[in-house]
């Protein structure tokens, strides 16, 4: 009977490796394809027009339908509805609200502690509404996106392939630190801490199935990381913050270049905030069966 078993396991392993793949190539190509009309437009813009924010929500727009449009092929062709993206477009309220908390206190202590140590230091204000409305969309957007692709799809579909909850969130999250490879000034201590960004990401879903939480907390981290605070965010600087930062020196506490995600203290605080993640919405799981 066991080798039967493994030769299950090893089918169903394989179905989801094969799904997950061409999730991914139908994503490239779907965006390649309704992004033609936006690419002509962008060429007679110029290279302004290509550097504003307006842009960059467009842009995220089309890579929103894109992985959405992908993982509904997938889902049809495998016999399953919508509700197999995780039931991704459940709205919690308070696990949205629990996201957006943990994000302000994550980075209330890494950037008073940045502060407090000499690591970064404010060197202006420019409040400017508009630039932080359209910010905070674009990584509503941004946070969707990802979201439903790794974690809503990749994740998701490991699970139903039979892979081990754990060992499916960390590949989950290497696919997402792999995904930002090519971004400016990527290192070794970049990769890291967005892999474990990925595992704390991922660390509800594995209990919920819901993208709530995820959500939450992936779009406030960014929008907190950028606009407002005035980091790179993941090494790319998008639009000016609400703070213009001063860094005395490149160390691995204000992460350099590549912003907080480069730093030690980021890794500290995401290995602390997965793990008040797992234990809080495995106590959330065992309640709920019970």
């Amino acid at each position: 009977m066991e080798p039967i078993g493994n030769e299950l396991k090893a089918k169903r392993f394989g179905k989801a490796a094969i799904d997950i793949i061409v999730f991914a190539a139908l994503a490239i190509v779907i965006v390649t394809i309704i992004g033609i009309p936006f690419s002509v437009l962008l060429q007679k813009l110029g290279k302004e027009g290509a550097n504003n924010m307006f842009y960059l929500v467009l842009s995220e727009t089309l890579m929103l339908i894109g992985v959405f449009l992908s993982a509904w092929i997938v889902w049809h062709f495998r016999g399953h509805s919508l509700a197999g993206l995780g039931h991704a477009l459940a709205i919690r309220g308070k696990d949205l609200l629990l996201g957006i908390l943990l994000a302000i206190v994550l980075y209330a202590a890494g950037f008073g502690i940045s502060l407090l140590a000499g690591a970064v230091e404010i060197a202006g204000v420019v409040f400017s509404p508009s630039s932080l409305l359209i910010s905070f969309v674009f990584f509503l957007l941004v946070a969707i996106t990802e979201e439903l692709a790794l974690r809503g799809f990749v994740l998701e579909r490991m699970l139903q392939g039979g892979v081990n909850k754990f060992w499916a969130l960390f590949l989950s999250a290497t696919l997402f630190s792999l995904i930002h490879i090519g971004n400016p000034n990527f290192n070794i201590l970049s990769f890291i801490n967005i892999l474990l960004a990925g595992v704390l990401l991922g660390s509800s879903y594995i209990y919920t199935r819901n993208l709530c939480f995820p959500i939450a907390l992936h779009w406030f981290w960014n929008w907190l990381q950028g606009p407002v605070l005035g980091y790179e965010v993941s090494g790319n600087k998008f639009c000016d913050g609400l703070l213009t930062l001063h860094l005395p020196e490149t160390n691995l506490i204000n992460g350099g270049a590549f912003g907080f995600e480069g730093s030690v203290l980021c890794t500290v605080l995401m290995v602390v905030g997965t793990g008040v993640i797992l234990k809080v919405f495995r106590k959330k799981s065992i309640a709920f069966n019970d």
